[in-house]
């Protein structure tokens, strides 16, 4: 292996741990050491372990949780469980449902256990391979939930292999619906940090005083309102990732205040006396190219170049159009399983519609127009009786909005003076004409329960 084979030490006891510790330096090996489960997990973010060494009876989260925890992650290291409580049903249940790699009853032979680390960070070591070929070919269409065989992609795809890994800001711009929480999303799967958590907070949709709350969090009677201690943002995601999403909206004093932060890793609490360290990796994006937002004064410049060490622009689906197809595949996947329905294909046609159109919403505008095919269809192809209106109208012709409602049997027309009871009336009543009295679809459609439609076809019917 290019490095020294890192042991992460799971243990309650401080003699074993310093123990085990001891022999794991003597054999020229790196030793990391956690007093019980839960502080494993956090030392896992910074200390990549190639091997773990847990003791199962502990406080808090037991070597059973721990387990647990790493085999739900999907990325667990070879783990040799400790114990001093061994017998045949514990060892059968750790080693194969829980995914252990060897099972060793107290007190161990050093020789043996040296042994045992040395064949497990030799698996750890071609099963990494084997995750960095799969990944590798990924990158050729798709990247976690990113799609694309564009260049451009292909070119995010690589810069994201390289930032990834490492513990450096990384600035996401793109237009509004390009998929910049999914960038985020796919810089955190790639870090050490994957076990962590993953907090998305939207700078733009918070009020000015309510912010820093959420951020930084406060102390019981900081301001009115607070009755109790509350942790923010950076608290939460300790271990993890935090995208500030639409930095330019954040407050420049409240900017001032995060850049301090990047830069000593130490948060303090509204109302809060003292300061406490967090282990966070901090992602921004906006919509804004940022440049102007700094000559606008929307941005403070040095926030920007600290946020700025990786800059990764997303393309509006316009500029990438030969990437349609593959997106509208992942998405009906997607689709499919959400609203249980088996639509196999675009057709041509509808294909060819697809991509005509200018997509100004971006991915965001595709999957909204996607998911209604796939309820209308429910199986089979999205043909273009699927597609919206202003997708079907053919080159040349008027926009929708220049012809007639009467014209266009997706459209509904209400004489002026109507109430809304009336309006609501006919709307419910011709999407079930078009969903061929199809409730579930309908309440889909309609964007409410099925209850509920239910309950406005008992009113009209007089039931």
């Amino acid at each position: 292996m290019p490095h020294p084979i890192r042991v992460l030490i799971a243990d309650d006891e401080a003699s074993q741990r310093s123990g085990l510790a001891t022999l794991v330096s003597a054999w020229g090996m790196q030793a990391e050491t956690a007093c019980d489960g839960n502080e494993a997990l956090l030392k896992l973010a910074d200390f990549p372990a190639d091997v773990i060494l847990t003791d199962l009876n502990m406080p808090g989260l037991d070597g059973f949780g721990l387990l647990r925890r790493l085999q739900d992650s999907g990325d667990m290291p070879p783990a040799i469980v400790l114990t001093a409580f061994g017998n045949i049903e514990t060892a059968v249940k750790t080693v194969h449902q829980l995914g252990a790699y060897w099972f060793l009853e107290k007190p161990i032979q050093p020789e043996v256990l040296e042994t045992l680390v040395r064949r497990a960070a030799s698996h750890a070591g071609l099963s990494a391979e084997k995750r960095n070929l799969e990944r590798q070919l990924g990158y050729k269409g798709a990247l976690g939930e990113l799609v694309g065989n564009s260049p451009r992609m292909q070119e995010i795809f690589a810069l994201l292999q390289q930032a990834g890994p490492s513990k450096a800001c990384v600035l996401i711009t793109g237009e509004s619906g390009v998929g910049k929480e999914l960038v985020a999303r796919a810089l955190h799967n790639l870090s050490p940090r994957r076990r962590g958590p993953f907090i998305a907070i939207n700078c733009a949709a918070l009020p000015e005083t309510l912010i820093e709350s959420e951020l930084f969090g406060h102390e019981k009677g900081s301001f009115t309102g607070a009755l109790e201690r509350r942790a923010g943002c950076f608290e939460a995601a300790q271990g993890g990732t935090l995208l500030l999403d639409e930095i330019g909206e954040m407050p420049l004093l409240t900017q001032a205040k995060l850049l301090r932060i990047l830069e000593d890793s130490k948060v303090r609490r509204l109302g809060g006396k003292g300061e406490f360290e967090v282990d966070v990796r901090v992602l921004a994006a906006t919509n804004k190219v940022p440049e102007e937002a700094v000559r606008g004064g929307h941005l403070r410049e040095d926030l920007y170049y600290r946020l700025n060490v990786f800059h990764v622009h997303l393309p509006p689906l316009r500029e990438r159009k030969e990437d349609i197809d593959a997106l509208s595949a992942a998405l009906m996947a997607d689709l499919n399983r959400k609203h249980e329905c088996r639509v196999t294909e675009v057709s041509a046609e509808a294909a060819e519609a697809l991509h005509r159109h200018d997509w100004p919403g971006n991915v965001r505008e595709l999957r909204n127009v996607l998911e209604r095919a796939v309820i209308l269809a429910g199986e089979g192809p999205i043909g273009m009786k699927h597609l919206p209106a202003f997708l079907r109208a053919a080159p040349g012709q008027p926009p929708p909005a220049e012809r007639s409602a009467g014209d266009d049997p997706d459209c509904i027309q209400f004489r002026v003076g109507a109430t809304v009871e009336e309006a609501e009336k006919g709307l419910i009543l011709r999407t079930l004409e078009h969903t061929g009295n199809n409730k579930t679809r309908a309440a889909e459609i309609l964007g409410i329960s099925l209850k509920t439609l239910h309950n406005k076809l008992k009113e009209y019917s007089g039931g």
